[in-house]
C-alpha cells in the first residue's frame, strides 16, 4: 500500500471546463463530514461548523464537504477534505466503516429533495467524524465555530446554512442521539 498525501488534489482532478461538462451529464459523488467533539463515553458535546464568506458578501455556515476523486476511496476522500478544511492536526477519527449515516441527493431544483446545489446533481455520502485535535480552517473558511447540539439546531444557526445542510446537520444529530 502506498502512502498518499491527503491534501494532494493534482491527481484525477478535472479542469474547470471539464467538471462543468461532467456536471451537466452525470451526478457527482461527494463526501460530507459533520465534525464533532465527544466526551470519554462517545457522547457528542459540540458540533463544528465552518464559517465562510459567500460571493454575494453574506456569511454562511457549513460542514466539511467535497468531491470524491477518480480512483480515491471514500476514506481517502474524507481524510483529504477534513485535512484541507480543518487543518493537518485536527485529529479526525474517520469511521472504521465506509457506510455513511445518510445519503443525500443535491439537485439544481431546490424543491425536489430540499438539498440544493445550483451547479449540479450530486450524491453525497455523509459521516459524523469525531475531532480531537486543534483545527485551523483553510481554503475559503474564516473559522470553525464549536457549538452545542442545541445551538446547532437553533433557528439562528440553521438560517445561516445553505443548500439543505441544516437538514443534514439535524439528521447527523438524530443519528448520534443528540437531536434536541
Amino acid at each position: 500500500m502506498s502512502l498518499i498525501d491527503p491534501t494532494d488534489t493534482k491527481t484525477s482532478w478535472l479542469a474547470p471546463e471539464d467538471i462543468a461538462d461532467v456536471r451537466d451529464k452525470v451526478p457527482i459523488v461527494y463526501v460530507e463530514a459533520v465534525p464533532v467533539r465527544c466526551d470519554e463515553f462517545g457522547q457528542v458535546l459540540q458540533v463544528g461548523l465552518l464559517l465562510r464568506m459567500m460571493p454575494d458578501g453574506t456569511v454562511s455556515r457549513a460542514v466539511v464537504s467535497g468531491r470524491v476523486l477518480y480512483g480515491e476511496t471514500l476514506r481517502q476522500a474524507l481524510v483529504r477534505h477534513l485535512t484541507k478544511d480543518l487543518g493537518p492536526v485536527a485529529g479526525a477519527h474517520v469511521p472504521p466503516s465506509p457506510v455513511p449515516f445518510t445519503v443525500v441527493e443535491y439537485f439544481p431544483d431546490p424543491d425536489l429533495t430540499g438539498f440544493y446545489d445550483p451547479r449540479q446533481h450530486a450524491v453525497s455520502l455523509a459521516y459524523v467524524v469525531p475531532i480531537t485535535g486543534e483545527c485551523a480552517p483553510s481554503q475559503d473558511f474564516l473559522e470553525i465555530a464549536w457549538v452545542t447540539p442545541e445551538e446547532a439546531t437553533s433557528l439562528a444557526v440553521r438560517s445561516e446554512m445553505n443548500g439543505g445542510q441544516d437538514k443534514l446537520l439535524r439528521r447527523a444529530l438524530a443519528h448520534v442521539g443528540r437531536l434536541p
